[in-house]
């Protein structure tokens, strides 16, 4: 495939939601000033978006929001869901962009967010059943660190995190195993930022892994540094299924950027910023839940054997650096 017949394909492949924003600090049932990137999962046949909500002082937590079709009808916790505990060193300036996935081994769902601690931003892990009750199991990775999941299983016996560090001032997206949740090494680069592309200084992962039959489908986001400040689009990439280390296939081009008002025009401009996604397997579509501008909550849907066509035809990740 040609790269003009790839990047038409990649400007095509998701939809914006008609409704869009779906959620909004109007929608919430105490006074916040925005809702934002959403990690969301698959619960009791419904879907839940585990918000990114920030209050009047500028500190973030987390709530809950439920809906039978993932698009309308929000049932929002009256409370914060996830509350940071202020006392500690972890979590003094708060909670946020949290993402889930589903630990079949452990029958519980873990959920990686970002706490705001005194040495910086730094990943740390919640486990529960019913998101209602939480164990937290405190940090994972030292600061600063973002952008942070784990995949569903284990590979020889390791747990996988994916997540996204300052290393000598560069921000690329890593991969670290463990036997335990607890101890973490075997520390190398996944995904790089490409100098002089939409996706450079920064790239993050954005919503839970994936697994589709070609692999571990990768949504990641990069940042694009301009006069007027940063834009924050997606790609996408291809992880091996039994390797996930190995990054298989990755997309010359954004497959979503800021384009409508409510991307654009927010607390934090021209921002799309996945952190969550359900495979509907019914209707065969991706939902892609985003923050928008730092504001709103919005979606975007997907054909997911148009994104398993566009991601097989992406070059191989060693030619796009």
């Amino acid at each position: 495939m040609s790269k003009e017949a790839t990047s038409e394909t990649a400007m095509r492949l998701f939809r914006r939601y008609e409704g869009n924003p779906i959620l909004t600090a109007e929608d919430w049932p105490y006074p916040v000033n925005a809702v934002f990137n959403p990690a969301s999962c698959s619960l009791d046949g419904s879907t839940l978006l585990l918000c990114r909500v920030e209050d009047m002082r500028g500190f973030s937590h987390l709530t809950a929001a439920r809906s039978a079709d993932g698009l309308t009808d929000w049932n929002v916790d009256k409370k914060p869901t996830l509350e940071a505990n202020h006392s500690t060193v972890e979590e003094r300036w708060g909670l946020e962009d949290a993402r889930i996935v589903w630990l079949e081994e452990q029958k519980t769902y873990a959920i990686t967010y970002v706490s705001y601690s005194e040495g910086g931003p730094v990943v740390s892990l919640a486990i529960t059943k019913n998101f209602q009750t939480f164990a937290r199991l405190g940090a994972m990775i030292p600061p600063e660190d973002k952008d942070a999941c784990l995949l569903p299983r284990r590979f020889n016996g390791r747990f996988a995190l994916i997540h996204r560090p300052i290393v000598g001032g560069e921000a690329h997206i890593w991969m670290s195993l463990s036997p335990d949740l607890k101890h973490w090494g075997d520390h190398r680069p996944l995904i790089r930022t490409r100098s002089a592309w939409w996706d450079t200084p920064r790239v993050g992962l954005a919503c839970q892994p994936i697994e589709i039959p070609e692999g571990w489908l990768i949504v990641y986001h990069g940042v694009r540094s301009t006069t007027a400040g940063a834009i924050y689009r997606a790609g996408l990439a291809l992880l091996d299924l039994e390797e996930p280390w190995r990054v298989l296939r990755r997309s010359a081009e954004w497959v979503l950027g800021p384009q409508a008002y409510y991307e654009r025009v927010g607390d934090v401009g021209d921002v799309v910023f996945p952190t969550g996604a359900v495979v509907h397997e019914d209707t065969n579509q991706l939902y892609l839940y985003y923050g928008a501008a730092d504001n709103t909550v919005a979606v975007a849907i997907a054909d997911i054997d148009q994104v398993r066509d566009y991601i097989r035809s992406c070059p191989e990740s060693e030619h796009l650096f």
